[in-house]
């Protein structure tokens, strides 16, 4: 009886645990995504979670029936057998069991991983993709839109029910692309191009951000995503092409330095090519990109002359071993006074517009506007 009492005493806090989930804010948006790919997602991770608590849930039980069944101070001894040696239903089990579990694990993740790769169109959506380019800068997300040639600063605006195909890449280090509620995270590199397809099938407002450390201002690199209607997208459209500004290899250039908490920024028009001098980190004029340089090398190199031109092969920011010096961006590192961001904001919406339209006038006049 004491044994009873004492298991309702370490029960009674665990049945608060729910409770103390409802009230942290937590927003569980993997469990209700927006999108064709998150949905299988969703769908993977329910499915393979039911499979693993199919053995972790009679072990836990078991752990605490097994040793008050059989407890020193019990008083009904009749059921031990001291000749008790192998049984072969119960090693069947306890091995069968773990292995179809794990054999039905493989399968259901094979079938979801080529289902959902990554770089595999979404060709079963009706409706012509959206093309867009996204570039991970330190620390601030910019997205090219090179059909409509416009190109937007920590804002990533996309229309409901249309495949959209991503291409992107680094400025400088590594980053995660990720907007848990639409798809999930495909990694950024600097030299290099990777592709992610995603659908928004729900309207509304949903948060974005890097998931991979890269430096000081890596807490702000995170922006908002509004999934809309076509002619919503359409007038978005039409606002961004009233900025004054253009995405120019100058503009650009100005863009990537070191910045912290930026707000959203547009830009009416896009330099030629952009995106592929980004990946072949030869936006810089003189600089070779890294696909010609390496076809250089397949064919013998520069030889000597290669030397007096050195310098148009030198692609790093700083010299080996010199790493990222926080101090020599100490003016632009925390431009913005309205940093910290207050987190990710979730919210479906099927009257959705897209709200906190920048300026128009560049990077050097956005505000902290789209982090409500």
């Amino acid at each position: 009886m004491k044994t009873i009492v004492n298991l309702s005493k370490l029960i009674r806090p665990a049945l608060l645990l729910p409770l103390v989930l409802a009230l942290s804010g937590c927003q569980l948006i993997l469990l209700d995504p927006a999108g064709w790919v998150a949905n299988e997602e969703r769908d993977l991770l329910v499915a393979s979670t039911v499979l693993m608590m199919v053995i972790i849930v009679p072990v836990l039980v078991m752990a605490i029936y097994i040793p008050w069944r059989y407890r020193d101070s019990r008083k009904a001894t009749d059921d031990y057998d001291p000749e008790f040696e192998h049984s072969n239903l119960f090693e069947a089990f306890i091995w069968g069991v773990p292995v179809m579990i794990v054999v039905a694990l493989g399968a259901l993740t094979w079938v979801y991983t080529h289902r959902l790769d990554p770089y595999k169109p979404l060709d079963h959506i009706a409706g012509e993709p959206l093309e867009v380019e996204a570039v991970s800068l330190d620390w601030k997300w910019l997205f090219i839109y090179p059909e409509q040639n416009i190109a937007v600063v920590n804002q990533f605006v996309v229309p409901t029910d249309r495949p959209v195909n991503l291409r992107l890449t680094s400025s400088s280090v590594m980053n995660t692309f990720s907007v848990p509620a639409l798809a999930g995270m495909i990694y950024t590199m600097a030299g290099m191009e990777t592709k992610l397809h995603l659908v928004a099938e729900d309207a509304g407002k949903y948060y974005g951000r890097s998931a991979n450390y890269s430096g000081p201002g890596f807490a702000h690199m995170d922006f908002e995503t509004f999934a809309v209607s076509e002619d919503e997208f359409n007038k978005w459209v039409n606002t961004v092409k009233t900025s004054t500004s253009e995405l120019s290899v100058d503009a650009y250039q100005t863009l990537q330095k070191p910045t912290v908490a930026d707000g959203v920024s547009y830009y009416n028009g896009v330099a030629d090519n952009l995106f592929e001098k980004i990946v072949g980190l030869c936006v810089e004029p003189g600089k070779v990109c890294i696909g010609d340089m390496m076809m250089q090398d397949m064919m013998g190199g520069g030889g000597k002359k290669g030397i007096e031109t050195k310098d148009s092969y030198v692609y790093d920011e700083f010299a080996p071993g010199d790493g990222f010096d926080q101090h020599a961006f100490e003016e632009t590192l925390h431009a913005n006074p309205d940093e910290p961001t207050k987190g990710p904001v979730n919210v479906k919406n099927p009257d959705q517009t897209v709200t906190n339209f920048a300026t128009g006038e560049g990077a050097s006049n956005a505000s902290e506007s789209v982090r409500q």
